[in-house]
């Protein structure tokens, strides 16, 4: 008996959810070929070993909330994830993607200012797949078709209900995609043009998704006092179309609204007793991470960034938006460290890097400025693509969303790098940290989860949600990624003031049989595939 790859004596956290058990797992080409009690596969011949001695062997990790479309072109190595244990990356989250893109969106996908190398948009899914295929990666990819690419295409950024015309064009789009491969279908209903959409249109459109045996996944339409009539729209639609629904990075924003993450998961307990198949995803920090111009009013951003930036250089537009903005949200109207502004990082500003993880109230006073002319005014120099991080959720909440047993673990970010292009800006530490987080704080020193639980929301229980077969999974037949980390190290080290730091405690990552983490450090092998749907 003869093998690629022998791991001995490691503990295995085989994915399923079952206890740890120690095992040598022997792998021969892409596949896991033995999983025995210690010491059998002694006499067994390997290509490599790895003496896995009081560490833990789980199946890569699976990242079922990301916005790596464009950044595994920019660097396939795909760093910050394989460094944290993930092998399969899930793209096309919150209605965002790059393909299929026709029309308004090819325009409004173009590359960040600053950065015109970067892969723009793709008009069909098989497209966009076959170049990912051509440019090689380290890690797998699969992705999730984006509504609001499919409605940029057809309808544009226009704020209206789509016509039936149109609404068969994203139909046939949705459907085209399907067939090439994505695993569902998703929204960003605080985004445009995504949220643009009635509740008619996404169980329309769901109905399509359903037919291919995909999902819905939903960056739903309030994550703040609208909390629970967003999730049940999210329900109604899985109800309506007949197929699961995904609760994208599931949390309570703001002070007020604190808490009812319980009244949220009831929600979503009562409708799964109903026969609704919904589930959610999660990451483990109490600050989200997106645009500056979602703070704005989603009227102000129809028709894309150039006429965003023309109605903030309007100065009547501009006090009308202001004037919304603080009927919605008093506290916008002070510098006080409990104001909206406070909790605002600038993670990403090219043309004011010193902005750059920096409070916004903090800018303000520094320039002795109004705050809403302050965030006018960086909407209007960086051309409406601003990044921040929003300091908005408790620690309470992030624990009863991650027990709630039909939680997966999802990073919501892009894989990036310390270096290069992807190593601008201050990023999320959930980019660098996110699994590792999970296991070094919530399970090794809170034990708020076990290993066998926190490892099955990362592994198995994704792998079930979006029809991975042999994925997810230590067992003999399955798909041979692989991670190996030391449990008494694992640790992120990331952090929001220096956010360019890669895990600690991951030692070994294999993808579909491959070394890329090796005594971990990359070995920039490539070895990834895109992962298609199979009914």
């Amino acid at each position: 008996m003869s093998f690629d790859l022998i791991v001995r004596g490691a503990t295995v956290v085989d994915g399923s959810g079952g206890e740890p058990f120690p095992a040598d797992v022997g792998v021969s080409g892409d596949r896991i070929a033995a999983v025995a009690p210690p010491g059998t596969l002694g006499a067994a011949a390997a290509g490599a070993e790895v003496d896995a001695g009081g560490r833990y062997l789980a199946p890569g990790f699976i990242d079922i909330h990301t916005h790596s479309d464009r950044s595994i072109l920019i660097n396939p190595r795909m760093e910050s994830k394989l460094r944290q244990g993930v092998t399969t990356e899930i793209g096309g989250n919150c209605g965002s993607g790059v393909a299929p893109a026709l029309g308004e969106a090819t325009s409004n996908l173009r590359p960040d200012p600053g950065r015109e190398s970067e892969p723009g948009s793709w008009p069909t899914m098989a497209d966009y797949f076959a170049h990912i295929e051509r440019a090689g990666i380290a890690g797998n990819y699969a992705t999730l078709a984006a509504h609001g690419t499919l409605r940029a295409s057809t309808v544009g950024y226009a704020m209206r209900a789509a016509t039936p015309d149109e609404l068969a064009a994203m139909k046939r789009l949705l459907a085209e995609s399907l067939e090439a491969g994505a695993l569902g279908l998703s929204t960003g209903l605080i985004y445009v043009p995504s949220g643009y959409a009635d509740t008619d249109e996404l169980a329309a459109l769901s109905e399509v998704a359903r037919d291919y045996g995909g999902i819905y996944a939903s960056h739903i339409r309030n994550e703040a006092s609208g909390l629970l009539a967003a999730v049940g729209e999210a329900i109604e639609i899985g109800r309506r179309a007949g197929l699961p629904v995904q609760v994208s990075h599931h949390k309570a924003s703001g002070r007020a609204n604190w808490g009812r993450v319980q009244d949220s998961l009831g929600l979503m307990d009562a409708a799964r007793k109903a026969g609704v198949d919904v589930t959610c995803d999660q990451y483990p920090y109490t600050a989200s991470s997106t645009g500056l111009s979602a703070v704005l009013p989603t009227w102000a951003l129809e028709g894309g960034r150039e006429r965003l930036v023309a109605r903030l250089r309007n100065p009547a537009t501009r006090r009308t938006i202001r004037a919304e903005m603080a009927a919605a949200r008093p506290d916008w109207g002070s510098l006080s460290e409990e104001s909206g502004w406070h909790h605002i990082l600038i993670a990403r500003c090219r043309g004011n890097p010193a902005h750059e993880g920096r409070r916004l109230d903090e800018i303000a006073a520094e320039r002795g400025q109004d705050p809403f002319d302050v965030c006018f005014d960086l909407l209007i120099q960086e051309d409406g693509a601003v990044g921040c991080v929003f300091f908005s959720m408790c620690e309470p909440d992030v624990r009863s969303v991650m027990r709630w047993p039909g939680t997966m673990i999802g990073s919501d970010a892009s894989s990036v790098a310390p270096y290069g292009q992807l190593g601008e800006g201050k990023p999320h530490p959930r980019a660098y940290g996110t699994f590792a987080r999970v296991l070094g704080h919530y399970v090794r020193e809170e034990r708020h989860l076990t290993w066998a639980e926190a490892v099955h929301k990362m592994t198995g229980l994704p792998a079930a949600r979006l029809g991975l077969r042999d994925r997810g999974a230590v067992r003999r037949g399955a798909f041979a990624d692989l991670v190996v980390f030391d449990p008494a190290a694992v640790a992120a080290r990331a952090t929001f003031s220096d956010p360019h730091q890669y895990a600690a405690g991951i030692e070994h990552v294999f993808v579909n049989g491959v070394a890329v983490v090796s005594g971990g450090e990359h070995t920039g092998a490539l070895p990834g595939r895109v992962l298609r749907h199979s009914p």
